[in-house]
Order: structure tokens, then sequence, then C-alpha cells
């Protein structure tokens, strides 16, 4: 399994199987590397309905003929443009062909804002779990620091894992130092910081908090095999 980091909460999967996207924020987003027309995926996978992580879904989904993962009230939303969907919820997981995906809570909100002001509202947050490969993939989504993670770390022998470390509206640098060692995770690559000015962030200095050759700061457009 290979992943790669394309900025804010932007994550690419490339198994053996298919390709996957988590939250694919493309236009708008000032740090990314990617282009809609060059994300060529199978799945899109997305933890909440805020825009910032909903992002390019419909019109890479409908270049794509994607299936979009999703919590339910997200999925039912966006497979409103024809699109094809797999609803889910919290706690739930699901055997597809490249591997399992499971849904775990997350501490945020969940609604999206349309063009017109319309706040829609789009069910729970959620983090991610993906095992393929016999490796496991673990994106928190837009979350605070939770006391169950120490369960997810339990249960799951987590191989990477990608936290949010922007602080204002996710966990900081310090809770997620604590989320990486309740999750007991082999590696932890920071992400959704510097997008905007109120999540500035350093992610040398937050690896630096984890124990050696935890941290993998990822730069924007950079891969890691799992």
């Amino acid at each position: 399994m290979q992943v790669s980091y394309h900025g804010h909460s932007v994550v690419q999967v490339m198994s053996k199987n298919k390709n996957i996207i988590i939250d694919p924020f493309i236009k708008g987003n000032p740090l990314t590397d990617l282009t809609v027309d060059q994300v060529k995926v199978d799945v899109i996978i997305l933890t909440h309905g805020h825009n910032d992580h909903v992002g390019d879904t419909v019109e890479i989904a409908k270049k794509n003929k994607a299936l979009v993962i999703a919590p339910y009230e997200l999925a039912v939303y966006i497979g409103k443009n024809s699109i094809d969907i797999h609803p889910m919820n919290l706690g739930g997981a699901y055997q597809f062909d490249f591997g399992t995906v499971k849904l775990t809570q997350a501490f945020h909100g969940s609604s999206y804002q349309e063009e017109d002001g319309t706040v829609v509202y789009t069910g729970m947050p959620s983090g991610v779990l993906i095992t393929a490969e016999d490796k496991t993939l673990y994106h928190a989504g837009d979350t605070a620091l939770f006391s169950d993670m120490k369960m997810i770390g339990e249960r799951h022998e987590i191989d990477i894992a990608f936290l949010p470390i922007g602080d204002n509206l996710t966990m900081g640098p310090d809770d997620a130092k604590d989320a990486a060692k309740w999750l007991k995770a082999k590696k932890v690559v920071p992400i959704h910081y510097d997008t905007f000015p109120h999540i500035k962030q350093d992610p040398i200095k937050f690896s630096q908090l984890l124990p050696e050759g935890v941290g993998l700061p990822l730069k924007v457009g950079e891969s890691y095999r799992v």
C-alpha cells in the first residue's frame, strides 16, 4: 500500500486493486499539488461534510465514475448528483473489493454550505480505518482528542495514522501527541495545518514530540510505502 499527502487533509491511497482519495479538497486549497483533472481514482472516502473536506467530490466522482463512501446523511446528500454511493455509519465496517473500511467516531461538526449560503446538515463526522494488503491506515478526519482513541489503538494494529494538528478547529500538536500515543501507530503523519492563517503549525516540531521514528511529516506530494 502506498500513501501520499496532498495538503490540508487530502490523502491518496494506492492499493493493488484500487486508487482511493480521502477528503479531496482541491480547488480553493492553496497547499495542494493536485488539479481535479489529475485525480484518477476508483473510490472517494469522505470523513464529514465541511466544504474543505467534501471539496471536489462531485466533479471527481463523475469524471472517474468513482464510488463515494461517506457517513449516511452525507452520502445521501452527495448521491443526489447521480453518483454511486455507499452510505455507512459510525462503528460500522464493510468489506469492499480493495479491503475493509470502518468508520470511527470523531468530535467535530458536519455540515455543507451551498453557494447561496444554505447550510445542510450532513450527519455525524467520522474518522476512517482502512485495512488492505494486511496493513491498516487511520485517517482521523477533523476531531478533538478523545479517550476512545485508546480503544482504537488497542483493537487495531495501525501502521500509519493521519492526525490533524492545526488547533483552533481540531486537535493541536499537544493533543495530537497524546492521540498518537494512545493509537500506538507505527507512523504518524500530521495533516490539517497551514491551509488557513488560524491553523498555522510546524509539522517538524510536532513530529519531534513523538518517539523517534514515529513522526512522518510528509511534504505536499510526497509518498510513503506502508
